[in-house]
């Protein structure tokens, strides 16, 4: 549908005292009021941007909230949701949302907080013994807080669209939200502290908010401001695209070490490496178990801060590829290591994801190392999908089995805290190297797991028993090494439910009867199938090309621009009728089934991101199709588009079904709730049909 032929139903709304008139579509004028644009172009950047700034940064200050970041991202899309319901209101929640972020952070920054995550059933990486509340309490709390935050750039937008043609309005947002990725990808790239976005954003609602109010945010944007220059200055804080980290230099007895905390967790302890075989002989192990190895080539994932590299040095190591993720603990490794690895001539240092390096590059190894390759965040816009999630799959360590030379060995280790976890490991790496491991248990949930290729290279210290079942290997569409299995574990369900039950109870209260949102009920189903969608290409990404946070940002970024292109392509032209685009999706998403993306994993670097590309991209172009042309025959763009936001909220509670489906089946399920939105489609207005 072009811009220019706009429904005969299509509305917009102007507040009149406390009620609200509703006027025809033909007083809408085609061509838009750039000030009502350049508002909401601002409002979507600050929405989109407040969403990941508070994913972070949240993450970062309560503690084990980054193994739950979800749901940061569930309470955005319900703020999101409930803005654009706000905005049909005559009142505006607006000027107190500053007031609102500024509790949130000072209360967050004043009396931490630490998300008791027990239970064995699921593992998260940590020293620390919590005793906190239960995150069935605190992560609902979040939830709530988060969801007032968003609600107010979020009415901002809603009060935009009342004002513009549906698909104006759409468009406009969408290049917001560009806008928003991008300021939030050059802070990471520039590795900003927190204050940087807390100026940013306090900036932003002076701009939106007038009168006196501007004045309110101003208070409440400074006091926020205040505490997170607190935060900045404090000693010892960076910021990475991952984490904030603090460091802290020690000397204990007699001997100078750095103690690395990421997110408020112990992480790494940098010293001597003569030191730390001297304390911790299971570094050495990998050395022992293989007596005859050259070391010529040598591969270390997880390098970190550079200590497991010196011991390599130590051992003979001739020349070592240092990885690692996070730029920063790099940089760190650099400027502090006392054995300085990364200024010897034999290492080089990689910047990047373990599994995309080793899909990467053609070297052979002599030995390949992950040293501790743990992680204490998830990717982005994915509840399961953990920084190292794809480094020991079956897949990844066949890739590290063929990347070593014939005499050479593979070794893992660890803190692994659970018998069934060290047990999955060695049996993982049974199957990829075809016999079995030495295992060496040093005590405390440590272990080292040594398999060399040819097995009369590895000289192992004992037998190797498993100490009961032993769970099957991980595997590139079920990346959860740390989910022993069996039901999705009660502290999601029951979050969940807590969450859901808010949601409904919210919407209810703001948005009237569901009833009367039965008109829009098929855009609530496109917005959950499009949340599951996008789950699984930000998966299949992060396995072909890495979970850096700059592959993350691209993805989303690409996300958008194919979202534009087909709002503009609903504008410009002549589309298909529903039945023909809801096919074509049926078609995409058969494809996008039965062609694996192991086989893309075979392609070098530029066929792998075309296919990928065309793959990924083609279903949500269709789908956004659709969706455009539904939406812009709605005679209610702020109350379409906000159910819409909270299907998506539903489709971030269904991607947890991915524990027991897997990520490609997660594809039926996008079709089944596409199948539902086409069934739900109004027939009775032929537009719908053939515009």
């Amino acid at each position: 549908m072009a811009d220019g032929q706009a429904t005969d139903t299509a509305i917009h709304e102007v507040p009149a005292g406390r009620r609200t008139w509703r006027l025809p579509a033909d007083t809408v004028p085609e061509r838009p009021d750039f000030a009502v644009v350049r508002r909401l172009v601002l409002g979507s950047a600050l929405m989109l941007f407040l969403e990941l700034a508070l994913i972070r940064w949240l993450g970062s200050n309560v503690v084990h909230l980054s193994y739950f970041s979800n749901f940061v991202l569930l309470g955005s899309f319900l703020g999101i949701g409930l803005g654009f319901l706000i905005a049909r209101k005559t009142w505006s929640v607006l000027p107190s949302v500053p007031v609102i972020l500024a509790v949130l952070v000072i209360a967050t920054y004043l009396a931490p907080v630490t998300i008791d995550r027990a239970g064995d059933q699921i593992i998260y990486f940590t020293s620390l013994n919590t005793t906190g509340p239960p995150a069935w309490l605190v992560l609902p709390l979040i939830f709530i807080f988060v969801a007032a935050v968003l609600a107010g750039p979020a009415e901002v937008v809603g009060r935009c669209f009342g004002h513009l043609r549906p698909l104006t309005a759409y468009r406009w947002d969408l290049v917001g939200s560009l806008i928003g990725i991008f300021a939030f990808t050059l802070m990471s790239f520039l590795q900003a502290p927190s204050v940087v976005w807390g100026l940013i954003v306090t900036a932003a609602f002076v701009v939106l908010l007038g009168n006196w109010q501007r004045w309110l945010a101003l208070v409440a944007g400074l006091a926020m401001v205040t505490v997170l220059l607190l935060e900045t200055l404090s000693p010892g804080i960076s910021w990475s695209p991952y984490y904030k980290i603090h460091t802290r230099d020690m000397v204990l007895g007699g001997i100078p070490l750095t103690d690395i905390s990421v997110n408020g967790v112990p992480h790494q302890i940098m010293r001597a490496a003569a030191q730390r075989l001297q304390e911790e002989p299971q570094y050495g192990f990998p050395y022992q178990r293989t007596p005859g190895n050259s070391l010529g080539n040598v591969l270390i994932i997880g390098a970190g801060s550079g200590s497991d590299v010196a011991i390599a040095l130590s051992k003979g190591a001739r020349h070592i590829d240092a990885v690692d993720i996070d730029p920063r603990i790099m940089q760190i490794g650099l400027e502090k290591n006392p054995d300085h690895p990364y200024s010897d001539p034999r290492v080089t240092r990689h910047v990047n994801d373990g599994r995309a390096f080793l899909e990467g590059t053609d070297n052979k190894y002599d030995l390949i190392l992950f040293a501790l390759p743990d992680s204490l965040a998830l990717v982005t816009g994915a509840s399961q999908i953990r920084l190292e999630s794809f480094l020991f799959t079956e897949q990844a360590l066949t890739a590290a089995r063929d990347h070593l030379t014939p005499t050479g060995a593979f070794s893992m280790y660890n803190y692994y805290r659970e018998d069934w976890l060290i047990d999955r490991l060695a049996g993982t790496v049974q199957t990829a190297f075809g016999h079995i491991p030495c295992v060496d248990l040093p005590g405390g949930g440590q272990a080292v797991v040594t398999a060399a290729l040819d097995q009369n290279n590895q000289v192992c210290g004992s037998n190797y028993t498993p100490a009961g079942a032993v769970v099957a290997p991980a595997t590139d569409d079920r990346p959860f090494l740390y989910y022993q299995g069996g039901p999705i574990p009660a502290l999601y369900l029951w979050t969940l439910a807590g969450i859901l039950v808010i949601s409904a109870i919210a919407v209810r209260a703001l948005g009237g009867p569901f009833r009367a949102m039965r008109p829009y009920a098929d855009l609530f189903f496109m917005g959950s199938a499009f949340m599951l969608l996008e789950t699984k290409n930000i998966a299949t990404f992060a396995l072909l090309f890495g979970t850096t946070w700059l592959v993350n940002a691209l993805v989303f970024a690409g996300v958008l621009l194919i979202v534009l292109a087909a709002v503009e392509t609903t504008r410009r032209f002549r589309t298909p009728p529903l039945p023909v685009v809801f096919g074509g999706i049926a078609a995409s998403l058969a494809l996008c089934f039965f062609v694996e993306p192991s086989w893309l994993l075979t392609l070098p670097f530029v066929p792998r991101l075309i296919a990928a590309v065309v793959l990924a991209f083609i279903p949500i172009y269709l789908a956004n199709v659709a969706f455009s042309k539904r939406f812009g025959a709605s005679d209610d763009s702020q109350s379409a588009f906000g159910l819409n936001l909270l299907g998506a909220m539903l489709g971030g509670c269904l991607e947890y079904l991915g524990l027991l489906t897997g990520y490609s089946n997660l594809l039926l399920i996008v079709a089944v709730l596409y199948l539902f939105a086409f069934l739900l489609t109004p027939r009775s207005r032929g537009s719908l049909v053939s515009m």
